[in-house]
């Protein structure tokens, strides 16, 4: 997904829901101390002493119950088999119904119960035009859903005590390097893992688009701009992703393999890969769609393998069942751990706060190691996670671990709010035998307002009227330098001035606007339209700069004329 969601949409619509509309809520005095007691703090006021008896007979003593050694670790489990059955009784005509409303043309869900599958099945069609349908066992792209798999992919290597959730990377990748010396040699796996480095959002994506591989954008990082170590959060494909390749680094084999030889085959995910290619050659997987005039195609591909870790995963509805089973059940599968407890609830531990509350009641986002971690309005620990591309998928899982309870969606769609939806109003059933709100066009509208962030202010589509003559061709062709985007050339055509960039010499026709200010169609995943490109040419009528405003969010877009 495009930077201008992905560091929140991506990050799951739990978080986003907190941030932007207050909902999940905070425990109340109630709920932590009883109805009479809570109400009285809630109101800050000291309740009444209980009635002393006024008969002169000295009343029976009540027995006073056993006190606890200490308050209970999480909240108790609230939801009866009734509803929660109740609610998969009704997940059919819920999708159904939210497959009707947005027209996206495949879904599979699977719901886990206490180590049982309650629900399993796959709805629509693999691509439009093509009637074979979902299935279970259809592959999907999971985008971040990746991110908690690539966690409990380093919990286990940190359960056999290969690494550590706080080692440096250094210790196990000692090229990588951020801007900051200190904080290079201080920046841990879990720093990482959590979005707390200082990187900025998305650092890297860009580079990613232009068609760079995995060792160059990890070497890149080291120009990026760092906001304050530790102390703030921002979203990282990338720094997610260096992390998790110091871990394969220990181990002594690729990323790829170790998540097969950590995870998927010690669970049975046979039809699970953090390979592009598996994905692209499975007889049974569904293509991407993007909506075009309102009508859903199957314009093209996504090949994440430059962040697998982050975002490059693929897997089923059925393979994701063994996964949350997995999760809820503190790292074991019928009774065998596959994972050690202690790193795996590491994990599941907030980190840093990733969305402040925006109202003094407001309840805060936090991310802990490749999840987002919220609480509910029980106080029940909430973990949750989307992933989306905005070239055709979007997925989401949500666990309420003190509940056993969990559920996946998995989408060929742009991202719409479609999985995250069907989430929210099967637990909505759940807690209150009803849907209580209409999540789809609330959830929707949030991901339709990201959708223009990152655009350009200027309507490069309509030049100005008055708009001042550019310079000769001659005065922009040539080769320009930058020491994070690579060289890049301008060159003339017979059809106008072209840029090309990345390791494939990608073309993009350059437009005149205004006077030394051109435009460009933007290409990949983060794709925001049409951009600018401002040459800077100065007394002698040759430019001696150019800088590309799509690439130029972190200060880094200039690039210098050989």
């Amino acid at each position: 997904m495009r930077r201008r969601c992905a560091g929140r949409a991506a990050a799951g619509a739990g978080a986003l829901l907190i941030a932007a509309c207050g909902t999940g809520g905070m425990v109340t005095a109630a709920g932590q101390f009883g109805a009479p007691l809570g109400a009285a703090v809630a109101a800050g006021t000291r309740p009444d002493p209980p009635a002393v008896p006024t008969s002169t007979t000295l009343a029976t003593p009540t027995p006073t119950p056993a006190l606890s050694a200490a308050p209970p670790a999480q909240a108790p489990p609230s939801l009866t088999q009734a509803q929660i059955h109740g609610a998969v009784a009704r997940l059919d005509g819920v999708i159904r119904a939210t497959m009707a409303r947005t027209g996206v043309p495949g879904l599979s869900v699977a719901v886990v119960h206490k180590d049982r599958t309650l629900y399993l099945k796959g709805y629509g069609v693999r691509r439009v035009g093509d009637p074979r349908p979902v299935g279970p066992d259809t592959v999907f792209q999971l985008a971040s859903v990746s991110k908690p798999l690539a966690s409990t992919v380093v919990a286990g290597v940190v359960g056999g005590k290969t690494v550590a959730w706080d080692d440096p990377v250094v210790k196990h990748d000692p090229e990588f390097a951020l801007k900051d010396p200190w904080v290079s040699r201080h920046v841990t796996l879990a720093d990482l893992f959590a979005h707390r480095s200082g990187l900025p959002d998305h650092a890297g994506d860009l580079l990613e688009d232009l068609g760079y591989g995995r060792p160059y954008i990890i070497a890149r990082l080291r120009y990026e701009p760092l906001a304050p170590f530790r102390a703030s959060y921002a979203y990282t494909n990338f720094g997610l992703t260096a992390a998790a390749e110091a871990v394969a680094k220990a181990r002594g084999v690729t990323w790829e393999e170790l998540s097969a030889q950590v995870l998927y085959r010690p669970l049975g995910m046979t039809s699970t890969s953090s390979l592009f290619d598996d994905y692209a050659n499975a007889p049974d997987r569904a293509s991407l769609h993007v909506k075009v005039n309102g009508h859903w195609e199957a314009k093209g591909s996504r090949d994440p393998q430059a962040q697998s870790p982050a975002g490059g995963a693929s897997s089923t509805a059925r393979d994701m069942v063994s996964w949350m089973r997995l999760q809820l059940g503190d790292g074991k599968v019928g009774g065998r751990t596959v994972i050690d407890q202690a790193a795996l609830e590491q994990t599941h531990l907030p980190q840093i706060v990733s969305a402040p509350p925006r109202a003094p009641f407001g309840e805060a986002g936090f991310y802990g190691l490749g999840w987002n971690v919220g609480y509910d309005d029980l106080g029940r620990l909430r973990l949750n996670h989307s992933g989306g591309f905005d070239l055709g998928a979007a997925t989401t899982v949500t666990l309420l671990p003190t509940e056993g309870l969990g559920i996946v969606v998995l989408t060929n769609g742009e991202p719409l709010g479609v999985p995250e939806a069907v989430a929210e109003t099967f637990f909505d059933i759940a807690q209150h035998g009803r849907q209580t709100v209409d999540w789809l066009p609330l959830i929707g509208g949030l991901f339709a307002k990201m959708d223009q962030a990152g655009r350009s202010t200027l309507d490069y589509a309509r030049p100005p009227p008055d708009a001042t003559q550019r310079h000769p061709a001659d005065a922009y062709t040539g080769t320009y330098d930058n020491p994070y985007y690579g060289p890049m050339q301008v060159l003339s055509t017979p059809d106008g001035l072209v840029m090309r960039l990345g390791p494939k010499g990608t073309a993009f026709p350059l437009r005149h606007y205004d006077g030394d200010t051109f435009s460009y169609p933007t290409q990949g995943e983060n794709a925001v339209g049409l951009s600018g490109v401002r040459f800077t040419v100065r007394e002698a009528r040759r430019a001696t700069a150019v800088t590309v405003e799509h690439l130029n969010q972190n200060g880094l877009g200039t690039f210098t004329r050989r």
